[in-house]
């Protein structure tokens, strides 16, 4: 195997891969509507706050984690057929 020519990604970096995937194989368990409603939702919320949330705010992208592993935790009841988005303002949050 030769070396690859990513950047090896950082711990932070691998916990918010891991998470987005385990979002991803919990929407498998739910219905064909509600699995595209909720990947959709996922994958705009993930791409959102890699734009918007600075790298080095380790202490938000932490209660981003937080947060997001309580959702998924809520989302892998068999009663929660969705998720709802929200629009969070994290412009302040980017400088703290």
């Amino acid at each position: 195997m030769g070396a690859s020519s990513r950047p090896k990604l950082s711990g932070l970096q691998k916990q918010v891969l891991a998470l987005y995937r385990e979002f991803l194989r919990a929407a498998r368990a739910k219905s064909t509507e509600d699995r595209k409603q909720i990947e959709l939702i996922v994958s705009e919320q993930f791409r959102r706050h890699s734009t918007q949330v600075d790298r080095k705010n380790f202490l938000y992208i932490e209660h981003l984690l937080r947060r997001g592993k309580h959702q998924l935790d809520q989302l892998k009841n068999p009663a929660t057929v969705g998720l709802s988005s929200l629009n969070v303002k994290v412009s302040d949050a980017k400088h703290s």
